[in-house]
């Protein structure tokens, strides 16, 4: 890629963990999942065993195979060439619009606690919401635009508002149960699984919580000495998603109802009682502001990374060529980025728009899960062609080689598909489920044809460059 060379290596392992945790470990799932009662932990070991591992394990050797920058795209270009390249792309940074406002309205409700109950009155205003997605938005965009070291320590800071709040809340619980033993008693078969269709729909947004492991890999020619730094932070870092995911939930189950933490709110109101119940309410308003922390963290480090592909589909001339612009002064894909936080401003908003928070919230949440699980099935589709690819001793291949290659890709494959069917299933409370399921894969038809379009409009003034030229 001729345009790589401008860009700084200056990411290294101590950046691209945290930059792993920000992405990844959303306190917001730890809440969502107690809700769901005990059963949800062996939900957590399904979506580490079924998802997380091939995910990981795919993501470090197909970033070892190709550690260029774009990641997913350039993965899925080589194993099955440009159009699916190009598309796996283009659905991985669409799903992450949806997902930039859904995350930061979690953080703006989170972060009415932190200024006592007069705050509280604005946690059903739209415009208040709408403000602080779009404020932060536009506050990421210029950071990652003025440099990749300005952007790093954002997501680096932003790391302590998943860490410092799980941890926390993790000694919180085994306080409580010390002190009080459990809130609720739960009987042994509470914690096996009961399939109803309901709860498979649930099931699929805990897989959801598990991706984008694989989005930093989008700046390959931005991190140092790729080969070795990421399958090292893909560990040290997929150790700390495990534990806090499940240590918090379980924190959750063991000290509260899980009705006490359903919503938008439900891990802040988990601290707040919590705390108030041990004796340190003071902890609330620093608790809170640490989980606004980590939802602006989620969006930064997702904003970063993949803004990065519509740079490189820009460089390979299947977006406009300005998306190829590198800042000579900041050595940053600037036009992508600025593009790309432009878009999430615009999808808050217009997410916001015409319906209530927490309608907002949920519909935010779906429309993310289907369209980023889509080019996870390029990705573990590329993960199993290419090994037919001869890998050179500076790959950093699965352990076991081949068969365990092709078994884990196949295992996140078919994990994957059953996540896409389940998301598109409407909740109970959805009044006309016929008409809702329409609608969701009306919108992703349509989000895909324009990915088409996009792509055949610009490969045909490509061609027509070529002939002049």
């Amino acid at each position: 890629m001729p345009a790589a060379a401008a860009l700084k290596r200056g990411i290294k392992f101590r950046d691209l963990v945290p930059l792993y945790v920000v992405i990844v470990l959303s306190v917001r799932w730890t809440a969502m999942a107690a809700a769901a009662g005990p059963s949800i932990l062996v939900v957590w070991i399904a979506a580490v065993s079924c998802f997380f591992i091939p995910l990981a394990g795919s993501v470090m050797e197909l970033s070892s195979r190709h550690p260029e920058e774009g990641g997913i795209y350039v993965w899925t270009r080589a194993a099955f060439g440009d159009f699916s390249g190009f598309i796996a792309a283009w659905a991985y940074w669409m799903s992450n619009l949806p997902f930039f406002a859904s995350v930061l309205y979690f953080g703006a409700a989170s972060a009415l606690f932190a200024f006592g109950p007069k705050a509280q009155g604005l946690n059903a205003n739209p415009y208040y919401y709408m403000t602080f997605a779009i404020f932060w938005l536009a506050a990421i965009t210029l950071i990652n635009i003025v440099g990749v070291d300005a952007g790093k320590w954002l997501n680096n800071i932003c790391a302590l508002g998943s860490v410092v709040p799980l941890s926390i809340l993790i000694l919180l619980g085994a306080a409580s149960w010390w002190r009080f033993g459990p809130a609720v008693r739960y009987p042994a078969s509470s914690f096996l699984p009961h399939w109803s269709l309901g709860n498979a729909v649930f099931w699929s947004t805990v897989f959801f919580a598990f991706s984008a492991i694989e989005s930093a890999s989008a700046m390959g020619d931005e991190i140092e000495n790729p080969r070795r730094t990421i399958p090292w932070a893909l560990l040290v870092a997929g150790c700390i998603l495990v534990i806090g995911y499940i240590g918090g939930t379980a924190a959750l189950l063991v000290a509260l109802p899980s009705e006490a933490v359903a919503g938008p709110d439900g891990f802040v109101n988990g601290i707040h009682m919590l705390s108030a119940r041990l004796g340190l309410g003071w902890l609330l308003a620093p608790m809170a502001l640490f989980v606004a922390l980590n939802a602006v963290g989620g969006a930064a480090g997702n904003l970063s990374a993949a803004a990065r592909l519509p740079f490189v589909a820009g460089v390979d001339r299947y977006l406009p060529s300005a998306f190829g612009w590198i800042h000579k002064r900041y050595q940053t894909p600037w036009v992508a980025i600025a593009a790309y936080g432009g878009a999430g401003m615009v999808v808050a908003f217009l997410g916001q728009a015409g319906t209530t928070v927490r309608g907002a919230y949920d519909m935010l949440v779906r429309m993310g899960v289907i369209t980023l699980f889509l080019p996870y099935l390029y990705l573990f589709s590329a993960m199993i062609w290419l090994q037919k690819e001869p890998a050179g001793p500076e790959v950093r291949r699965v352990p076991g080689g081949k068969p365990v290659a092709i078994a884990l890709a196949s295992l996140g494959l078919m994990s994957t598909a059953a996540t896409i069917v389940l998301s598109t299933i409407p909740g109970d409370d959805e009044p006309n489920k016929t008409q809702a399921v329409l609608k969701m894969l009306g919108g992703t038809a349509v989000l895909l044809g324009l990915g088409v379009a996009v792509f055949v409009v610009e490969r045909t003034r490509a061609r027509r460059r070529a002939v002049r030229g």
